[in-house]
């Protein structure tokens, strides 16, 4: 039976977790917290991708954790990997208790994380704030389950809907520095940025995420008509001829999420093939008064439009 103090706990996990957002990919976000007799005796979370997981972190502090209620939001692990088994480390500090928020749906864990604890006697609470934690984790659940990355579809738009002006020989700026930031914030916490080959022609973009501190994401460029004779060095290069092939090329390259910043031909592609999970739009203050107009965006779209 789940109190109070439980939704409390898991919610502290949830932040927690939410700590190592662009980190720890293409790991989960986990959070963790050891709570006994209404005190918390340990926090962690997983920091780093093969650094330790949440439950090490809270768990390897010095302290008596016997008898113990362990929180954390995903199943823990009961393989070797990068690190050992989390759930053997959950036995031999004599936790007894320990909720959980999602199940692990990795074929290497599912499941038998639950079973390794069970079989020692510990209680288990499953599926406590599943929703927020399932939001949390969207794009790990997304790979995982759909087997692809989880895709965003973003653009910056004047104040009257226009991604361009219709005279396009001089640079010109449609965001505020604030949306700016907001925008290179965006590309931390993503594992690439794609852009079609015209943009790139265009533009010349850097897809950097220069003006956050974070960790860069991949640049890919999706050239079908096999137009640019060379990249960057360390920028991917695609020429899949629809958006379900690029997609799958992505999962196979192990890319757990992507923002798709343009240009407008490519951002229609996705939108009508609906391969996509989210769609954030900047809007500018000015009005350009013509040019290229935005997308038009589906019916039922989860849209991000930051004021």
């Amino acid at each position: 039976m789940n109190t109070n103090a439980d939704i409390v706990y898991m919610r502290r996990c949830l932040q927690l977790a939410a700590s190592g957002l662009g980190r720890v990919r293409p790991n989960p976000l986990v959070g963790c917290v050891v709570v006994r007799d209404g005190q918390v005796l340990s926090e962690g979370f997983h920091q780093e991708y093969g650094h330790n997981h949440a439950e090490r972190n809270a768990l390897m502090r010095a302290g008596d954790f016997a008898g113990a209620t362990l929180y954390v939001n995903l199943e823990p692990c009961s393989h070797y990997g990068k690190t050992p088994p989390c759930a053997d480390l959950v036995v031999e500090r004599g936790i007894k208790r320990v909720v959980c928020c999602n199940d692990d749906p990795n074929p290497l864990v599912s499941g038998r994380g639950f079973e390794r604890l069970e079989k020692d006697g510990i209680e288990v609470v499953r599926h406590l704030l599943c929703d927020e934690g399932r939001m949390l984790n969207r794009r790990f659940f997304t790979f995982m389950e759909k087997r692809r990355p989880y895709v965003i579809l973003k653009w910056a738009e004047s104040a009257d809907g226009y991604l361009a002006p219709a005279n396009i020989g001089q640079r010109y700026w449609i965001t505020t520095p604030q949306q700016d930031r907001l925008n290179h914030r965006w590309r931390t916490e993503e594992a690439a940025i794609l852009v079609g080959s015209a943009t790139y022609l265009c533009d010349n973009p850097s897809l950097t995420a220069r003006h956050f501190c974070g960790p860069q994401p991949q640049p890919i460029v999706l050239d079908r008509r096999g137009r640019l004779a060379k990249l960057p060095e360390g920028w991917i290069g695609l020429q899949q001829p629809t958006v379900s092939q690029v997609l799958d090329e992505l999962y196979h390259l192990k890319i757990q999420s992507v923002i798709v910043e343009g240009g407008r031909q490519v951002l229609d592609a996705f939108l009508a093939t609906g391969l996509y999970d989210e769609v954030r739009v900047l809007r500018g203050p000015e009005l350009l008064g013509g040019g290229l107009k935005a997308p038009a965006i589906p019916a039922g779209s989860t849209v991000i439009m930051p004021s």
